[in-house]
């Protein structure tokens, strides 16, 4: 197993891969505007090599563009397949090689994602995690039901929310989270469990209200597009899902969750480095809410709001006085 960091690792480690299949290549495009990368795909189809790309039917704001990829693709000899509108969004991107390499990605394949945003992505020559993600992939092209049989294999809606729970409720230490938004109920609900419980929880990304205690602080330097989450020091999540509830249940996202020594340790210098460069940048740790505060505080903030305001206006007798006078 190996790991991409974006920004950093670039597109060549895709187009190499794309330009040494043998026999085919299967990709899943949600986002793309990387012309090394779509003629690498062209070339792979012009010496013989079956493609098929399978280009999610709507994304926001860019769904001309995914219609001309489509006749340019098929123009190129490509076999173009669309997603199902079943789904509110099918926004997970992956690389398939000769059915024996995969690149999960948590990044699109745009100039946006790998020049300018810090994101992650997997290859393994894993078989069974391969075999999960063509079992996906036909399912999706064929717009037949698919049926998880991986639990290290996080798709949403289908095992997403039961396996990330698990993950989670397994901290025993530390998790490090990567996450542009986390706002689902359950999983803030959760997150405050093991805080509760004394387990170190640092958010690099946005986590609204509702959460329990945990230090969060915004990606200043640069644009965050991973969802990534370190456990114990040990084991890790990456994947295209946020927790937040619509990621979970009402779209298709995928990640999977591995042990790897060397990428975890990687993963983890990566988040301290984020960490403490957002603090040099100025970026102070936000210390989310717990309910039964908010509601205290917001309480003090109405009293002070209510006193300024009475203390403000003119006493009302006089007004009525000066009203009926009028009449």
């Amino acid at each position: 197993m190996r790991l991409l960091v974006q920004p950093g690792d670039g597109v060549a480690p895709l187009v190499d891969a794309i330009n040494g299949a043998k026999s085919r290549v299967e990709i899943v495009i949600f986002r793309f505007d990387r012309a090394e990368i779509e003629k690498a795909l062209a070339n792979a189809a012009a010496r013989g090599v079956f493609v098929h790309a399978l280009i999610a039917y709507t994304n926001r704001g860019g769904e001309r563009n995914l219609r001309k990829l489509e006749m340019r693709l098929l123009a190129a000899g490509i076999t173009v397949a669309r997603t199902s509108d079943d789904l509110a969004r099918y926004h997970y991107k992956f690389l398939v090689v000769d059915r024996r390499e995969l690149f999960l990605l948590s990044f699109n394949f745009t100039h946006l994602d790998i020049d300018h945003s810090r994101s992650f992505g997997l290859i393994t020559t894993n078989p069974k995690l391969v075999g999960e993600a063509v079992k996906l992939f036909e399912a999706d092209t064929k717009r037949q039901p698919y049926v998880a049989g991986l639990p290290a294999f996080v798709v949403s809606p289908v095992n997403a929310r039961k396996q990330l729970t698990a993950f989670l409720q397994g901290a025993k230490k530390e998790l490090l989270i990567y996450d542009p938004e986390i706002s689902d109920p359950a999983m803030l609900r959760l997150l405050g469990a093991r805080a509760q419980a004394r387990v170190d929880i640092r958010v690099i990304g946005r986590v609204s209200r509702g959460g329990s205690t945990l230090a969060v602080r915004k990606l200043s330097i640069m644009r965050l597009h991973t969802r990534t989450i370190i456990r114990d020091g040990a084991q890790a999540f990456i994947g295209s899902q946020s927790l937040r509830e619509m990621e979970l249940g009402s779209r298709r996202e995928v990640g999977i969750i591995f042990r790897d020594k060397k990428i975890v340790s990687t993963l983890i210098k990566n988040f301290q480095a984020d960490w403490e460069a957002i603090q040099r940048a100025g970026e102070q740790p936000v210390q989310q809410v717990a309910p039964q505060d908010e509601a205290a505080q917001l309480a003090k903030v109405a009293k002070r709001v209510a006193k300024a305001i009475t203390k403000d206006l003119p006493p009302v007798a006089p007004v009525l006085r000066v009203l009926v006078r009028a009449l």
